[in-house]
């Protein structure tokens, strides 16, 4: 029972529970999901089954992530989200039209803190952990972008909405953020994560909810998810290289894949298609050409990662 799941987490079990449930379920030791949910927020998680599957979840980490989120205006609390205890209490003076109008103007690029209570690591132990020390941990701000805000709606105290997010992205400081530009603080209350990638919630099931058998139908094959990742398909002896560790070659390539630049995360893919690496590409797949055509048997690719044939 191997391969990755769109899983749905509830509201209330750690992200490492519903891994702990899918361990007893699958009887499979090797499992690891591509980003943390919070307790109190629930939605999308993308678990890794076997050792192939959970070697691609760095992978599906990088993608873009869509979540609905609900948050009360007016307080601030220890860990950016109702969990926390409550720091600051004050009035909200400011229209619905101002609101609305705060919040769409993080669409875009911003520096972003990270919140002390989350499963950042610092020194390698996660900052809730010292956090519940009382070791508070301020990292420094980090890039991320803001894709698109959208179906805003203000009830006060509450207002609601949309967004899609680069990978890294903390949605409670966003709504701290949010908060603080509209001067009286905001706390996330309910948190969705709708969308990671194309994995949506419509397609996702909850593993608490169902049998192993319909656990395993479900899952769906790391060839099937990387399909769109381009790449080259390999050589026999260039099969036997690349599951040795050995870094892919001109020689070394039967077919080019779609179309790819310099430094990408390409797929290396055997003649029966089954993907037994990831790599990153040290030639376009336009070079690759200018390369067989001129006869330079130049190494291609850097290898990422070795996921085997089973």
């Amino acid at each position: 029972m191997k391969g990755i799941l769109n899983a749905y987490k509830p509201k209330g079990p750690t992200s490492h529970d519903v891994v702990d449930e899918l361990r007893r379920k699958t009887k499979e030791k090797k499992i690891g999901h591509a980003g943390t949910l919070d307790p109190f927020a629930r939605g999308v998680l993308i678990v890794g089954i076997g050792r192939r599957a959970t070697r691609i979840l760095d992978l599906l980490k990088g993608e873009r992530k869509t979540y609905w989120v609900k948050m009360q205006l007016g307080i601030v609390t220890e860990t950016f989200d109702i969990t926390g205890q409550v720091k600051e209490e004050n009035e909200c003076d400011k229209s619905v039209e101002e609101i609305m109008k705060v919040i769409k103007s993080f669409e875009g690029e911003y520096l972003q803190v990270p919140p002390a209570y989350s499963a950042r690591k610092y020194k390698g132990k996660k900052l809730y952990e010292l956090a519940r020390q009382g070791k508070i941990i301020r990292l420094p701000p980090r890039n991320v972008t803001i894709y698109r805000i959208w179906d805003i709606e203000v009830d006060f105290p509450f207002a609601s909405f949309r967004a899609e997010v680069s990978p890294g992205t903390y949605i409670r400081s966003l709504c701290m953020d949010i908060g603080y530009k509209l001067g009286c603080g905001a706390t996330a209350v309910e948190l969705v994560r709708e969308k990671v990638g194309n994995f949506s919630i419509e397609d996702s099931i909850n593993p608490f909810e169902l049998p192993p058998e319909r656990v395993s139908q479900h899952l769906i094959t790391i060839e099937k998810v990387l399909e769109k990742i381009p790449g080259f398909v390999l050589t026999e002896p260039g099969k036997k290289k690349v599951l040795n560790g050995g870094h892919p070659f001109l020689e070394d390539i039967e077919k080019i894949l779609g179309n790819f630049k310099k430094d990408q995360i390409i797929k290396l893919i055997t003649k029966d298609g089954v993907i037994i690496a990831l790599a990153k590409a040290e030639r376009s797949s336009f070079f690759i050409s200018t390369l067989e055509k001129q006869g330079r048997n130049e190494r291609v690719a850097k290898l990422e990662k070795v996921l085997g044939e089973s």
